[in-house]
């Protein structure tokens, strides 16, 4: 088989997006955050005691995939480290990478998907959420593949041969084989399995309604969908059936941070949708957990092009509209919007830490993608004024410049700034450590003056340090001769022990 310049080409932007993610990873993000201790003491406790939960209830409540995956990642690697509790967000952050491009091609061209992805590989956006062990960076993995194999099996059901261009789908058409019937089951893996990753993902179905009008006559759309439909509905039964059993847990913490609790609702809602727009131009978001604090969510070149992509994509939504035409390229455009917009809707009706970067993750692949349209439209509006030469070198300079900003960015920047080590609790795990090098033969004492959601009776900022000395079981705490003590309670402390704090 020949391997083509597209093929390398995509090598390349896997191989950038692979060193982003990582690159330094046992180093950076620095610490641990009690949030991700939170998910490998859970992870720890199921690989011991063997029992792998579709949702983990303490600290508000979280889909349980992700802790199952991070339980293998530390069996895995036989150490208790931050690197091997995170290491499997740069993998799903790869392959969304990858899908992203599949996904651009597919439903634009392949110049589109190639960019695409490079500005994914690229995006210190999702570079962040690719290094940080948090279950949210699922949702745009298996939103992104969940939607390309579900078009792979539609264009299939149309043509007994070779896959064709979205846009070129013909109408009519059956088909006697069952691998678009394999591709509709592995959508519908891919769609049910993103359903215990992130409570934004829960927005996602509606996206796949917008295919009914286009092919509602269409016996093998039909059988596709079907196909799609009940295995999704399979893979996601059993935490739909937890949360039948639990309707509480179902919301999670909605309730307590919408907007619609505000006794100014309206006018919060317009400032939070002003606010998410200018994440990507003006102000980012300001948590250094998430973000270069403040930062814009995008580079300035790059959201030069995403804004270009939107306005590309309304005059060619427009234009098909205004020929009365129910196209493949209109549905193209309407699938990105549709995806886009549902995606943005659960960001603005929250009303803590707008913008929020973590809570926006799933619009990033529409992004990347508008702004693979508009890099696609700025090249071809070069080869109008310039030779091929030029065009080629600009488009290279401008390609390593994004490289260059991103990797400064994040590896200069933000890993150098003393407020990233504080959003990661990196003096906790350094505490950790100090208990660790004590041995089990010196009584140690911790006082918990941090407050913050309970957790079996401690305070959540514990986990950390629970997590690094393998103490969030009694069993653990008894072995090493940790003892956590709450404010009050500090006259139960036995002379001659190690006092230590956490506030």
């Amino acid at each position: 088989m020949k391997l083509t310049k597209e093929f390398w080409l995509v090598c390349i932007i896997l191989i950038i997006a692979g060193f982003f993610r990582f690159y330094h990873l046992t180093t950076l993000p620095p610490g641990l955050y009690p949030d991700e201790a939170m998910n490998g003491n859970n992870a720890l406790e199921a690989l011991r005691a063997g029992n792998y939960k579709v949702f983990y209830p303490e600290n508000n409540g979280r889909e349980g995939l992700f802790m199952n995956i991070q339980a293998l990642s530390l069996k895995a690697f036989g150490v208790r480290e931050p690197w091997a509790l995170r290491f499997p967000s740069p993998v799903f952050g790869l392959l969304t990478v990858l899908g992203i491009y599949f996904l651009g091609k597919k439903l634009f061209s392949a110049r589109v998907g190639l960019l695409a992805s490079f500005f994914a590989a690229t995006s210190v956006w999702h570079i962040m959420f690719s290094r940080i062990g948090f279950r949210a960076i699922m949702a745009p993995f298996f939103l992104t593949w969940a939607l390309y194999l579900f078009l792979e099996a539609l264009e299939r059901s149309r043509n007994n041969s070779q896959p064709i261009p979205l846009r070129g789908i013909p109408h009519g058409g059956t088909t006697h084989n069952l691998r678009p019937y394999i591709y509709a089951a592995l959508a519908g893996i891919m769609f049910g399995l993103g359903f215990y990753s992130y409570i934004a993902y829960r927005v996602s179905p509606l996206i796949f309604l917008l295919f009914v009008p286009f092919f509602y006559r269409d016996k093998a759309f039909w059988k596709v969908a079907g196909v799609f439909v009940a295995v999704a509905f399979f893979a996601a039964l059993p935490i739909g059936l937890y949360y039948l059993h639990n309707p509480a847990d179902f919301m999670g913490r909605t309730t307590q941070v919408s907007v619609f609790s505000s006794p100014t609702a309206l006018r919060d809602l317009g400032t939070n949708i002003l606010k998410t727009i200018g994440m990507f131009f003006y102000r980012g978001d300001g948590n250094w957990r998430h973000n270069v604090g403040g930062a814009p969510e995008l580079l300035l070149p790059v959201a030069i092009l995403f804004l270009a992509g939107i306005i590309i994509s309304i005059r060619g939504t427009w234009r098909e509209m205004r020929e009365i035409r129910m196209s493949p390229r209109i549905l193209s455009y309407l699938v990105l919007f549709a995806w886009f917009l549902l995606a943005f809707l659960p960001v603005v009706v929250s009303n803590e830490g707008i913008p929020h970067a973590l809570r926006s993750i799933l619009m990033i692949p529409p992004v990347m993608i508008f702004a693979g349209m508009g890099g696609v439209w700025a090249y071809l509006w070069l080869q109008k004024w310039l030779s091929p030469r030029w065009t080629h070198a600009l488009s290279a300079l401008f390609l390593a410049s994004v490289i260059t900003a991103s990797y400064a960015l994040y590896f200069d920047t933000w890993a150098n700034n003393p407020n990233t080590q504080g959003a990661f609790a990196a003096d906790q795990v350094a505490l950790g450590r100090e208990l660790n090098a004590l041995g089990p033969g010196v009584p140690k004492y911790i006082v918990v003056d941090a407050g913050g959601v309970s957790v079996r009776g401690i305070p959540m900022p514990t986990q950390t340090v629970m997590f690094m000395t393998d103490t969030f079981l009694p069993v653990g705490q008894q072995e090493q001769n940790i003892h956590y003590v709450l404010p009050g309670h500090e006259n139960e402390i036995p002379a001659g022990a190690q006092i230590f704090h956490i506030r």
